[in-house]
């Protein structure tokens, strides 16, 4: 009898603590398995170097939502950004995104200008207004060489 309640302990413990492991994994990870408290927007830029999906998308330096993912359009030869923001955060169709650094040679994010005379964005819809992000790289060339 003693075996028994000794192995139905320790399976317990080992099932408590793997469960435990899932759990912890996913809240530190940032996975998002089962969220579906977000909506998705698209936006299309001229050039998104450095950005990259689970990106930050900000406004007024509140994160608010993440890059969800980054194709390119060949028709029109976009990026196309596919963001998902929190559902109880409202944008209109005159907001403006932009592709952003965090500090000098930071991560890249992007941030919302957040318009409000407009008509209200629904799930699936684009922000028309976008601003690529800044190549410090070719401004640091066009300085070096003389062609600012």
């Amino acid at each position: 009898m003693k075996k028994y309640s000794k192995e139905t302990s320790v399976g317990i413990f080992v099932l408590l603590g793997l469960a435990l492991i899932i759990f912890m994994s996913i809240n530190l990870g940032d996975v998002r398995v089962f969220s579906d408290s977000h909506y998705p927007l698209t936006a299309k830029f001229n050039d998104v170097t450095g950005l990259r999906p689970n990106a930050p998308v900000e406004i007024m330096g509140v994160q608010v939502g993440y890059v969800d993912k980054i194709s390119l359009d060949t028709k029109n030869m976009k990026a196309v950004v596919v963001l998902k923001i929190k559902k109880d955060i409202q944008l209109y169709d005159d907001a403006i995104a932009s592709v952003k650094t965090s500090g000098l040679i930071g991560d890249k994010y992007i941030k919302i200008s957040p318009g409000g005379v407009g008509d209200p964005l629904n799930p699936g819809d684009s922000l028309i207004e976008t601003e690529s992000a800044i190549d410090l790289e070719d401004l640091i060339s066009k300085y070096v060489f003389g062609k600012v």
